[in-house]
C-alpha cells in the first residue's frame, strides 16, 4: 500500500499539549505506511520543526486568522489544496478556525478529522470569537476525535459520544521514557542543587489557564512550614516576566528554579517529589499522564477532566479554597514510594505503542472506505 500522507493542522510547532501528543505519535508511527505533514499559522519557527524535517515531514505556513482577513484566509486554504492534491486526509488540532478549513477541505474531496484537546476557550473577546467559529465544526468533520468524553461534548455538542464517527483518543506517552529511575533522579537533583530538598514541580506553558499564580502563592505559604521545600517551574510563554516578578516580590529567588526550552522533561521529572497542576481548565493534559508514569504524587485542580485517573497518585483540590488542604497534601504525600507504573499506563490505554497502532489502522481504514 502506498504511504498515506496525513496533513495535521496546528497553530505552531512549539512545545505544547497537542503538539507534544502529535510528535509522540509521529516518532512512533511506521513511516513506510503513514507520513505526517503540517500546516502551521504565522512565520515563527517552532521548536519541533528541525526534528520533523529530519523525519521526512513537510511544513507549510498560512497566515494567522484575524477575523478581518476571513476571505484571504479562506482563499489561501483553497489555493493550498489545489496546489497539493496528494493529501487525502486532514487532521485538525487547531479548533478555532477548523470550521473554515475543514469546510474547504471537504469540498475538495479530503477526509476530514477534527480533534478536541480542551474543554474551554477561556474568557474575553477571543473566546467569544472562537465559540462562534467552532459552532459548525461538526458539519464539516467526517470523524470526531477528542482526548476525553468531556472534550468531545464540549466541542461537538451533547450526546456526540453516541455517534459512530466519534472517538475518545487518549493522549498517550512513550511510557518507558518516564518510568522512575533512581540514577537519573540523583543526577538531576545534584545538577540543580536539589539533593536534600523537598521538590514541588509544575510543568506547562506560562499562560493564564495554567494558574502559576496559585502555585507561587501556595509555595510562599508552604515555605513558612517547610523551609527545606523548593519549587521547579518548567515552561515558557507570554507570562514569563509576570511569573518572575511575582517570585521576586515574594523574595523566593533562591527557592525557585525556572527551566525554559527543556526537551528532557522525562528526566527532570525524576528529580521532583510532587507534581502540581492547579489549572483553571484542561482537556486531558499529557503532562499529568507523564507524571503518573514517573510515579509522582499529583495535586490537581478539580476543574480538570477525571479521564486521566490511571492510578492512586491523584489528589484533587479546589483552587478557590484557601491553601490549607493543599498544604496538608504537600505534607502527606512526602512518604510516597516511587515504583514502576508501566502496567498502569498501558492497561489504561495511555501508552504510545497502543495509540499509534490504533491511529495507523484508523487512517488506513478511512482510505479503504473511501469516505
Amino acid at each position: 500500500m502506498e504511504c498515506i500522507r496525513v496533513l495535521h493542522v496546528l497553530g505552531s510547532l512549539n512545545i505544547g499539549g497537542a503538539e507534544t501528543m502529535v510528535m509522540n505519535l509521529y516518532r512512533n508511527v511506521d513511516k513506510n505506511n503513514i507520513q505526517f505533514d503540517f500546516v502551521v499559522h504565522g512565520s515563527s519557527i517552532g521548536k519541533y520543526e528541525d526534528e520533523i524535517k529530519k523525519m521526512g515531514g513537510r511544513i507549510y505556513r498560512l497566515p494567522k486568522y484575524r477575523v478581518y482577513n476571513h476571505l484571504l484566509y479562506k482563499r489561501k486554504w483553497k489555493e493550498f489544496f489545489k496546489t497539493h492534491p496528494e493529501y487525502k486526509i486532514i487532521h485538525a488540532h487547531m479548533r478555532s478556525t477548523a470550521s473554515i478549513y475543514l469546510k474547504v477541505a471537504k469540498k475538495m474531496g479530503l477526509k476530514t478529522i477534527c480533534h478536541s484537546h480542551s474543554t474551554s476557550n477561556g474568557k474575553g473577546l477571543s473566546a467569544i470569537v472562537k465559540k462562534v467559529l467552532q459552532h459548525n465544526i461538526i458539519k464539516y468533520a467526517d470523524y470526531l476525535l477528542g482526548c476525553s468524553y468531556e472534550a468531545n461534548e464540549w466541542l461537538y455538542g451533547k450526546g456526540v459520544n453516541e455517534r459512530e464517527n466519534c472517538y475518545v483518543f487518549n493522549n498517550s506517552i512513550d511510557t518507558k521514557k518516564f518510568l522512575f529511575n533512581e540514577e537519573i533522579r540523583k543526577k538531576y537533583r545534584k545538577k540543580y542543587g536539589l539533593t536534600d530538598k523537598y521538590v514541588i514541580g509544575q510543568i506547562g506553558r506560562f499562560i493564564s489557564i495554567k494558574n502559576y499564580d496559585y502555585t507561587i502563592s501556595l509555595f510562599s505559604e508552604y515555605q513558612k512550614i517547610n523551609p527545606n521545600s523548593f519549587l521547579v517551574l518548567i515552561g515558557d510563554g507570554p507570562l514569563y516576566s509576570a511569573i518572575k516578578e511575582k517570585i521576586d516580590n515574594l523574595l523566593l529567588n533562591d527557592k525557585v528554579l525556572i527551566l525554559q526550552n527543556i526537551f528532557n522533561v522525562n528526566e527532570i521529572m525524576q528529580a521532583l517529589d510532587v507534581f502540581i497542576m492547579p489549572s483553571l481548565y484542561e482537556g486531558l493534559p499529557l503532562t499529568l499522564v507523564e507524571a503518573q508514569a514517573a510515579s509522582l504524587p499529583c495535586i490537581v485542580s478539580k476543574n480538570i477532566s477525571a479521564g486521566f485517573l490511571i492510578n492512586d497518585l491523584i489528589n484533587f483540590i479546589d483552587i478557590n479554597d484557601d491553601y490549607t488542604k493543599t498544604i496538608d497534601l504537600l505534607e502527606n504525600v512526602q512518604n510516597n514510594i516511587r515504583k514502576n507504573r508501566f502496567k498502569n499506563i498501558k492497561d489504561a490505554g495511555f501508552d504510545i505503542g497502543t495509540s499509534t497502532k490504533w491511529l495507523t489502522k484508523f487512517y488506513i481504514d478511512i482510505i479503504k472506505r473511501g469516505r
